[in-house]
């Protein structure tokens, strides 16, 4: 897009650097964003055998893939610098704001990649360290630096690196990508686009003010819309495929019709209306049905195992 990005001023005293808090740290590292990976990551490891996995995979496991995940997200404040300075979600962010430089941000990033893979090749393996680190490239390197100023697929084609954690969980246990680990790569992988896109129809305006080609921007909003239900139908069918291959049982089955025909009504609606409170509506509760999914999923494991 031609738009340029034309930043905030930030207001910043000779003295800001002294009032840095730890919670300025946090933040940075998008702490929840990270828990829906990590408890994504946590399902994995609990479906990849039969019983719970030892203590010490769990522990180690969800510690150095949030560690690399936090990482990734550290480097997205950096490099959304000026662009978060113009959206009214991110303006008070802590690089946005001068709180933290960007230098002191990005050295703080390589502490929790290094110590990341520490953990992990020490206390899992080599393979979960390795997929952790090609992620954290995927979404800090190729989605957030090129995908995301590029091309309206942003989210398509980036969300891959963003669907990773339950392989990441499954590897951590068995030391092996295995083929019912990928379908839960696949359906987050399916779910990313109609989550996102709900969320940028309601943010039209300052993704449009920041330059950031989202499909409703360039596109318009029915374009999206009916993106969103396609993609919504293709989430529904791809949720199916655990009980398909013999990955789950009814208990799963039931669950994921609930939550997918639920998921698109709200796609419906959107389309029908064209309402940002409505996408706010489906954003939010594109949150709960991964939640829900994840967690029947791992109901009907035990109940069946």
């Amino acid at each position: 897009m031609s738009e340029q990005v034309k930043a905030l001023p930030v207001h910043q005293s000779a003295g800001t650097s002294a009032h840095i808090s730890w919670r300025d740290y946090l933040e940075l590292t998008k702490p929840r964003v990270v828990a829906l990976m990590i408890l994504t990551s946590l399902i994995g490891m609990l479906l990849a055998a039969p019983g719970v996995p030892a203590w010490d995979i769990l522990l180690f496991g969800n510690l150095g893939i949030a560690l690399l995940a936090g990482a990734a997200a550290v480097v997205n404040h950096v490099v959304d610098q000026k662009i978060d300075t113009v959206m009214a979600r991110t303006r008070k962010r802590p690089v946005a704001t001068g709180r933290i430089a960007p230098v002191d941000a990005i050295l703080f990033s390589v502490m929790l990649a290094a110590a990341g893979m520490v953990v992990l090749i020490w206390q899992v393996n080599e393979l979960t360290a390795w997929l952790t680190l090609a992620s954290l490239v995927g979404y800090a390197g190729v989605y957030t630096l090129f995908l995301k100023r590029a091309t309206p697929q942003n989210i398509t084609i980036g969300g891959l690196a963003g669907a990773m954690p339950p392989l990441l969980g499954w590897t951590s246990v068995t030391g092996q990508v295995e083929g019912h680990a990928l379908l839960l790569v696949l359906i987050i992988f399916a779910w990313t686009p109609p989550h996102f896109w709900a969320l940028a129809i309601h943010r039209k305006e300052e993704y449009a003010k920041a330059g950031i080609p989202m499909l409703p921007v360039t596109h318009g909003n029915k374009y999206t819309e009916l993106h969103i239900l396609l993609y919504t139908l293709m989430l529904l069918v791809v949720s199916l495929l655990p009980f398909v291959t013999g990955m789950s049982g009814g208990i799963y089955l039931i669950g994921a019709l609930a939550l997918g025909l639920r998921f698109l009504q709200y796609a419906i609606r959107l389309l029908r209306g064209d309402d940002r409170r409505v996408a706010l509506d489906t954003f939010k509760y594109s949150i709960v049905y991964l939640m829900a999914l994840f967690v029947v999923l791992l109901v009907d494991h035990f109940v069946f195992f």
